[in-house]
């Protein structure tokens, strides 16, 4: 491997450590923004960090693309180059569906007396998975990308939570239908960003071992 690889390699692993930063950034933002009355810059600023998001996610094909097609990359740097380009297509939906969650905190914010503490424990759990998946690519740590994959569980037990939670709430009077049904498409949103999560970690997984495994979250 020539040192001119190896610095392109080290730089790919940079920007993919700065563009995890912008989705763990969108995520959180998104997350204060619902609870939050006065939420419309932290809406703002989950909106900003979505372009950066797109923006990062350009700069790092165009990267992997002359990697490709400058280096002829073989066996496991191929396949990281390759894992790559799978990874920031997730992060960049990541930062959609934060933008998503935002967007709907300008509703929620104003109508709901109260907010499951389950979805803030989901934002905090995505948050760690995506951090965890990138960091696992990065320091090429298999059991870290595989414990992402194990947690993925532990959202979707949340998200099914947060649905008997808000039925509850609805059917009790507390709170109205919209603003329900604007939560639980908040909740999923959190459980698709940990899906995406988990499709990072994957590709990370594939990256190490040369196995990619059956993944039913592609399409999220």
């Amino acid at each position: 491997m020539s040192k001119y690889f190896e610095r392109q390699l080290e730089e790919l692993h940079v920007q993919l450590i700065t563009l995890g930063s912008y989705c763990e950034k969108a995520i959180s933002l998104s997350a204060k923004a619902i609870s939050a009355v006065q939420n419309e810059e932290m809406a703002r600023q989950v909106f900003d960090t979505d372009r950066d998001i797109d923006a990062k996610e350009r700069e790092i094909e165009n990267l992997c693309m002359s990697l490709l097609l400058h280096q002829h990359p073989v066996a496991r740097d191929l396949r990281e180059i390759s894992a790559a380009l799978k990874m920031v297509s997730d992060m960049e939906r990541i930062g959609d569906q934060a933008a998503d969650i935002a967007d709907l905190s300008l509703y929620i914010a104003k109508n709901a007396t109260s907010i499951p503490e389950t979805i803030t424990k989901m934002a905090e759990d995505t948050v760690t998975m995506v951090t965890e998946s990138v960091d696992s690519f990065v320091k090429s740590d298999l059991e870290l990308c595989r414990n992402v994959i194990r947690n993925d569980d532990l959202v979707d037990d949340a998200f099914n939570e947060i649905k008997s939670k808000l039925a509850d709430m609805i059917y009790g009077g507390n709170l109205d239908a919209k603003t329900g049904l604007d939560l639980l498409m908040t909740a999923k949103y959190f459980e698709r960003i940990g899906d995406h999560a988990v499709n990072i970690a994957e590709w990370v997984e594939y990256s190490i071992t040369g196995v990619h495994r059956n993944n039913e979250h592609q399409n999220n």
